[in-house]
């Protein structure tokens, strides 16, 4: 009888920690479940110089330094080292989405372009898209203006007739006021 009781209760103590074990399994897959569910907010990181397949493509050897900033931008990078080179680095990271970067090196001889070298970059419409990629449907405005839309600033005749008046009895040679009014 006390071997009986020893084993109904080791058996008892067995059926116990393999419920324990089951529930702990359990609560795992429930505490998983619900991270999953309550996940922070990533938010979009977007850094660097966007390039367009348009920009490059305008880019031409001979161009100077002005010529360059005006088509790309100014560049993320430029090495006290290599003074000949300026390197654009574009990065984005979004939740959900693969990491990309883009980068393009434009190389100079003197005060001139020599060369540009780097990835293929998307056409700025591909990028509008690519952004839109997490909507089901990207919105890309119209940047175009109607002509019905123009004619709502264009000025009025009264205010054109007032302006004819006014730069006629103004004199051509106006000078100048040489004397301001203070500040204070």
């Amino acid at each position: 009888m006390y071997q009986r009781s020893i084993c109904s209760w080791l058996t008892g103590v067995a059926v116990l920690s393999v419920g324990i074990l089951a529930g702990c399994s359990s609560i795992d897959r429930t505490s998983h479940q619900l991270v999953n569910a309550i996940t922070p907010y990533q938010i979009e990181v977007v850094q660097g110089n966007f390039v367009s397949k348009e920009q490059v493509e305008a880019l031409k050897p001979g161009m100077s330094h002005e010529q360059v900033r005006d088509i790309l931008g100014s560049p993320l990078l430029v090495s006290v080292f290599h003074s000949d080179r300026w390197d654009y680095v574009f990065t984005i990271k979004r939740k959900g989405l693969a990491f990309e970067e883009k980068k393009l090196t434009v190389y100079f001889s003197g005060y001139v372009m020599e060369r540009a070298e780097g990835d293929e970059m998307p056409s700025e419409s591909e990028f509008v898209a690519l952004l839109g990629e997490q909507n089901s449907k990207p919105k890309i405005p119209n940047l175009e203006a109607t002509p019905a839309q123009l004619e709502r600033f264009a000025p009025s005749k009264q205010s054109q007739e007032a302006a004819a008046n006014n730069a006629a009895n103004s004199p051509s040679n106006a000078q100048p006021r040489s004397i301001y009014p203070s500040l204070e």
